[in-house]
């Protein structure tokens, strides 16, 4: 018998004892043995929850048990997560997490302990929920040299801008129904604002290429900017606008963004809508193949949770199978040194002037066509494709100028 305990009985450690106790013959029969959650950890108390006569609030219980050898970890964070992780491993107990900001920060050190002390660190669940990705990143994988990954990592960003466009809201309007129907926290912050987004494009970056890339060094931006009138722009560049993740190996170092995309509608990311998520990731052998499903909620989530638990138990006299180089100084590529293409929408006082003043500032540009009632005062364009810091300093130029009222609107356009 395995026994497991779980470290936090939130939405996702609920959910993994949920899925163990009516999965458990099933569950039992794949791994090769019974399957059983122990103990439970929280400071709060269930006293209606079936798995009451499990939980408690002292960690001592699961440490000083020599007969617990996997601990879940669903707590979140990166504080009291990560003692609590490190000092698992060092007693030697095998570590499940769906933490991706632990994960995202703390990776390198913790795998590295894990192959120490002979025993398991797997986060299939920090990224991409129940879509299996960091296993076939790690396995199915590995004769390949990963070229690139582009993504959909967050399904509360995906179905904001879903309604959005299908809907013609705004973006406040359906950041309040995605919180209403329990697709976004209280506080979003860290969804629509990509910092979700940009831990998860880390980690799969570190897996792919076998090297730890920092999160904290990733551009990121958010979607709180887009508009409606970007989306039917979208819709006349036969595009839809979506917040990609995006990385790609380049020589010897990483290109690595999260933005706002405007996504060409024959792209296979284009069509994944709601709180879904999509994954295409390229090899030199392989060639394209996507991963596409839940990307978050309590069962998806436990899922993978129990998935790596079922992994572990099958190896349990092999430790951990990846550790991550650690390179020295900033190995993701400067943003400004990176190239794309941007649409731009400018409000304006003089059609004539505005017009000379792009052609001079960005060269050959592709005029593209405003809808009746803005074409009064506006006009839009894409820009070739060019070093970012170049259609930076292009659109510096047209800021402050008399017949330019405002910038409206500055969106990638994904061509890679």
């Amino acid at each position: 018998m395995i026994n497991v305990a779980v470290l936090g009985y939130g939405v996702v450690g609920s959910g993994v004892v949920e899925v163990i106790r009516k999965n458990n013959s099933s569950i039992s029969k794949k791994s090769g043995q019974e399957i059983t959650v122990k103990k439970i950890l929280d400071v709060r108390d269930f006293p209606d929850s079936p798995d009451r006569d499990l939980l408690t609030k002292d960690s001592e219980e699961i440490f000083n048990d020599k007969d617990i050898h996997i601990v879940v970890e669903t707590i979140g964070g990166a504080k009291i997560a990560y003692e609590f992780t490190k000092r698992a491993l060092r007693l030697r107990k095998h570590v499940v997490t769906s933490n991706k900001e632990l994960v995202a920060t703390h990776g390198p050190e913790l795998l590295q302990l894990a192959k120490e002390n002979g025993v398991h660190y797997l986060f299939e669940a920090s990224v991409g929920g129940g879509i299996p990705i960091i296993r076939p990143l790690n396995q199915c994988l590995a004769a390949n040299e990963i070229k690139g990954i582009t993504g959909i990592l967050n399904g509360t960003t995906n179905y904001i801008l879903t309604q959005m466009r299908r809907e013609g809201k705004d973006f406040y309007q359906a950041l309040k129904e995605a919180q209403q129907n329990g697709y976004a926290e209280a506080d979003p912050t860290a969804d629509i604002e990509g910092y979700d987004t940009c831990r998860k494009i880390a980690i799969l970056s570190s897996i792919a290429y076998n090297e730890f890339v920092d999160y904290n060094n990733i551009y990121t931006e958010g979607i709180t900017k887009i508009t409606p009138v970007d989306m039917e722009y979208a819709e006349e560049l036969n595009s839809v606008i979506k917040l990609i993740a995006f990385s790609k190996r380049a020589e010897k170092k990483i290109i690595a963004w999260v933005s706002p995309a405007m996504v060409e509608k024959s792209h296979p990311l284009a069509t994944v809508e709601d709180v879904f998520n999509g994954i295409v990731v390229k090899g030199d052998a392989i060639g394209e193949a996507m991963f596409y499903g839940r990307g978050a909620g309590k069962l998806p989530t436990a899922s993978a949770v129990v998935a790596d638990i079922i992994d572990i138990v099958k190896h349990l006299d092999s430790g951990a199978r990846n550790i991550w180089t650690v390179t020295h100084g900033n190995n993701v590529i400067p943003m400004g040194e990176t190239f794309t293409r941007y649409f731009i929408r400018l409000k304006v006082r003089n059609f004539e002037e505005a017009g000379k003043l792009v052609t001079r500032a960005f060269g050959k540009v592709e005029w593209v066509k405003a809808a009746a009632d803005r074409a009064a005062d506006e006009i839009a364009f894409t820009t070739c494709r060019d070093a970012e810091k170049n259609l930076q300093a292009a659109l510096g130029k047209l800021k402050g100028t008399g017949s330019i009222k405002e910038v409206a609107s500055v969106i990638r356009m994904l061509d890679e």
